[in-house]
């Protein structure tokens, strides 16, 4: 019974660290589809910022939860815990490479929010952080998704193959957190929109 008992908690926690790595790869897909979507809307940015601008809100909840998913990875590894040690941890140059791509993420989205808001005397400086910001941001994301795309090419299916959706308990879970995400965002991408207006009018008017 023990034993049993000993090798059910085992594969308790390798389904865990499966769930973890099965969201964090459906994130990572979802992502990786929204920026190719606003990087489609910087060379006409004058026509399209408000496209730009809700799809950029619709990035927030899951880079949150992709920040989430990985960081509690981390963690876990970190604390011993033997299925995510089992698992290993990413290669050295991505683990490396991990913390600037999050920062440098937070900061383009936090400044080009911050555009939208910031007194008008401010706008320069904020300009020229999310300008600067997203320039070392897309050499750091390159790297990043280039050393993560295979797993995340096998991982994001997963949840929603029917021959192996079932086997990880929570596949509907993972599922509607995603739905939940890209609904939150793009409600907040609409509530937002309005801002556009008026920031491309102050602007105008100055130059």
């Amino acid at each position: 019974m023990k034993v049993m008992a000993r090798r059910a908690r085992v594969a308790a926690r390798r389904a865990g660290v499966e769930a973890n790595a099965r969201i964090t790869g459906s994130v990572a897909a979802v992502i990786f589809v929204l920026l190719a979507l606003e990087g489609l809307t910087i060379p006409a940015i004058g026509r399209l910022t408000t496209a730009h601008v809700v799809i950029g809100m619709m990035l927030v909840p899951p880079v949150l939860v992709k920040t989430g998913s990985t960081g509690y990875r981390f963690v876990k590894y970190y604390q011993g815990d033997a299925a995510y040690r089992e698992k290993g941890p990413p290669p050295a140059a991505l683990r490396l490479l991990g913390p600037f791509v999050v920062v440098l993420t937070m900061v383009v989205i936090a400044s080009g929010i911050a555009l939208l808001f910031v007194p008008l005397h401010w706008r320069g400086d904020v300009m020229l952080v999310h300008k600067a910001s997203f320039v070392l941001w897309f050499g750091a994301m390159t790297l990043h998704v280039l050393g993560h795309i295979v797993e995340t090419a096998k991982l994001a299916p997963r949840d929603w193959s029917r021959r192996t959706r079932r086997q990880i308990a929570g596949a509907g879970l993972r599922q509607w957190l995603l739905v939940i995400c890209l609904a939150g965002g793009l409600l907040r991408g609409i509530a937002v929109a309005p801002e556009v207006g008026r920031f491309l009018a102050t602007r105008a008017a100055v130059h």
